[in-house]
């Protein structure tokens, strides 16, 4: 009877830990790895099945800490894209927006809000808790490890709807109940998405008080700042606020500067949080590997547009004198995170999804409404009137010399943020193309930093971070999540106009032992986990 289930020979092997690469052996055996051994230690005849990886680089599955696929997971168990990059875990329920909690009095209002993210699940919305919603993700047969956090903007929606009000003592121990047993339920941390409603309407004290509900739980606080052009020093500033004084670690998501106006502002942004560091906040940075965001197109409205959810916003809509109070903040207001100036006007703004719409998909909203013939910026309304704010864009607004000054600081790590969409629309390249990008456009080819470096930002760092003690690393008892890819020819082929292509340079990608990619193709096999948070917990 053979040793073991898998033996990977002729590897160069770069464990996740930031060390030079090795030439060596693997050997898996139910799941796990068992052994790692100098080349020609082990007999071919010791294993069930060998892989010769030629020479080519051996790495811990990666780890999509920043992932949208929460919705996805119940049409496509697998999530090809993301296994075809390489990814073995993904850290979901990111931005405050998630599946659950939810309520009976503001389901509906969540149901419509979060329906950009859906990506043509059929879903029947009998669940309430977190709980309740990762039974069904965990009866649904992964194809790839998933891990949840909680939206804060999903816990305050359950509570208050969409009112801009401020929580009261009631309302903020109500969340703070969500909050404790979405914990209990094993997600990872709570994330906020101040941007978006409702968690644009929170103030600081009441984001305080959700996160000391989390913290004992060993919980970390993962943040889609307040803002991230004009004030993103002011909103890095509160994100340290709330781990200091919730006793709690941060995560800055999708870390960036918006606006030419703001290009190289990362540089005081990131000395900010290297002083919190020193303080003693555990605070780390996560980011996309690209120069374009991509969020919902009713982001370039004010934050008051948006007050009362998707109906309300509809009602505004429909209304003259709304729409020009709209256009009024839009071009001469401030205050809030303007997404059009960001992106220097409508031309920056691509539209990607829009299913009421589909014609005005892959055209830019200048471009669009030039073929009708009318105000760009009207035309934008219309658009997100007509999806009933489900129409979601690519905002071209950032620096690539910021993206890889960002990339090469020690305290970032890779998190895709990826959005999924419908089959019949397309998402930002970065849901089928990040990992391999950073490895071959900005590792190999920009040479911003080593490879053993940024497989170290995609595997131990992101694993580290969630204490996620069985993964990122090739190591003896770890799981056998692994990826065998060629450094000189891994590369990203998804692009704007045509994001669904594949990358190339990946041979095989096993998820706990079992092939689920070989050269592209996907084997069928779904052997992923939900995983849940298993730290520490009060009075146990």
């Amino acid at each position: 009877m053979a040793r073991f289930d898998l033996l990977v020979i002729n590897a160069r092997i770069v464990d996740g830990t930031g060390t030079p690469w090795y030439r060596g052996e693997v050997a898996v055996q139910d799941g796990k790895i068992v052994y790692i051994g100098a080349p020609g230690e082990t007999a071919p005849a010791d294993a069930s099945k060998v892989v010769d990886a030629g020479d080519k680089v051996v790495s811990p599955g990666f780890i999509d800490i920043h992932a949208h696929s929460d919705f996805l997971l119940l049409r496509d168990p697998a999530d090809l894209g993301k296994l075809r990059q390489g990814v073995t875990t993904e850290i979901v329920g990111q931005c405050g927006l998630t599946p659950a909690p939810v309520s009976e009095e503001y389901k509906d209002l969540l149901k419509q809000y979060t329906s950009f993210l859906h990506a043509g699940a059929e879903l029947d919305w009998s669940w309430c808790s977190l709980g309740d919603y990762l039974k069904r993700v965990e009866d649904a047969r992964l194809g790839i490890n998933v891990g949840f956090c909680v939206g804060h903007g999903s816990i305050r929606l359950a509570v208050m709807g969409f009112s801009s009000a401020k929580a009261g003592p009631a309302e903020l121990a109500k969340m703070q109940e969500l909050t404790r047993q979405a914990m209990e339920d094993g997600a990872f941390g709570v994330s906020s998405g101040l941007i978006y409603p409702p968690g644009m309407y929170s103030d600081t004290e009441e984001l305080i008080e959700v996160c000391r509900a989390a913290a004992p739980y060993g919980a970390v606080y993962l943040t889609h700042m307040r803002n991230e052009s004009d004030h993103l020093l002011e909103a890095v500033k509160e994100a340290i606020r709330i781990g200091e004084e919730a006793g709690i670690p941060v995560q800055i998501v999708h870390h960036k500067a918006c606006g030419r106006q703001n290009w190289g502002l990362v540089r005081e942004s990131l000395r900010l949080i290297e002083e919190a560091r020193a303080r003693g906040l555990d605070i780390t940075v996560d980011q996309y590997p690209y120069t374009a965001t991509s969020t919902t197109l009713s982001a370039i409205l004010p934050p008051w547009a948006q007050v009362g959810g998707v109906e309300a916003l509809c009602a505004r809509l429909d209304d003259a004198d709304e729409r020009a109070r709209m256009r009024e903040d839009i071009e001469h207001g401030g205050g809030w995170e303007n997404q059009i100036v960001s992106c220097g006007g409508l031309d920056g703004i691509l539209i990607i999804y829009a299913p009421a719409t589909p014609e005005v998909q892959g055209k830019t909203v200048a471009a669009a409404a030039k073929e009708r013939g009318g105000d760009p910026l009207e035309f934008a309304f219309d658009v997100i009137k007509a999806n009933r704010g489900a129409a979601t864009a690519c905002y071209f607004a950032l620096c690539e010399d910021d993206v890889k000054y960002v990339m090469r600081h020690p305290l970032v790590m890779v998190g895709s943020d990826g959005i999924p969409t419908p089959p019949s629309a397309q998402p930002h390249p970065r849901m089928n193309g990040t990992f391999p990008r950073v490895l071959g456009h900005y590792s190999r080819d920009e040479k911003v930093m080593p490879l053993e470096e940024a497989v170290r930002k995609m595997t131990g760092f992101p694993a580290a971070r969630l204490k996620l003690t069985n993964k990122g690393q090739i190591a003896v008892g770890k799981d056998a999540d692994l990826v065998i890819f060629d450094p000189a020819t891994i590369i990203d082929r998804a692009t704007y106009t045509d994001s669904e292509l594949p990358p190339t340079g990946i041979d095989y990608v096993f998820v706990n032992g079992v092939k689920v990619i070989d050269h592209g193709e996907y084997t069928g096999e779904r052997p992923g986990r939900l995983l849940r948070r298993r730290t520490r917990q009060p009075g146990r």
